[in-house]
């Protein structure tokens, strides 16, 4: 069975950094797109930022690019979303998502496998 396990959330200080981890198991994801997506309180789930198979193409939303960083094991086994300079509206659920993607890598409904979330937080 398929498995996507986020962690590495916290409560950080405006400014901050985190790092979030999303580890893979029970199939293989090398030839899948993962991304990350967020959800606000009241909010509606929104893509953060997606790497293909092979590492070599990223995606950004406008509001974290130049802040946040994904990165994925050469194993393809997890992959990691690095988040500096954390302010209050970064504040939110983040899910780990995996799927086979042609094009649509910042749509949710192009993901077919999808983590329970890790929650983070920064402060002002």
């Amino acid at each position: 069975q398929e498995q996507l396990v986020e962690s590495g959330g916290g409560f950080v200080q405006t400014g901050g950094s985190l790092r979030l981890s999303c580890a893979a198991s029970g199939q293989t994801f090398s030839t899948y797109t993962m991304a990350w997506f967020r959800q606000g309180s009241g909010k509606e789930r929104e893509f953060v930022s997606s790497i293909n198979w092979s590492g070599r193409a990223t995606y950004y939303a406008d509001s974290v690019k130049g802040r946040f960083s994904i990165s994925r094991e050469s194993a393809e086994t997890t992959m990691y979303l690095q988040m500096n300079n954390l302010t209050p509206a970064d504040m939110a659920v983040y899910y780990c998502a995996a799927g086979v993607v042609i094009s649509g890598e910042r749509t949710s409904a192009e993901y077919t496998a999808w983590g329970k979330g890790t929650q983070g937080t920064a402060s002002s």
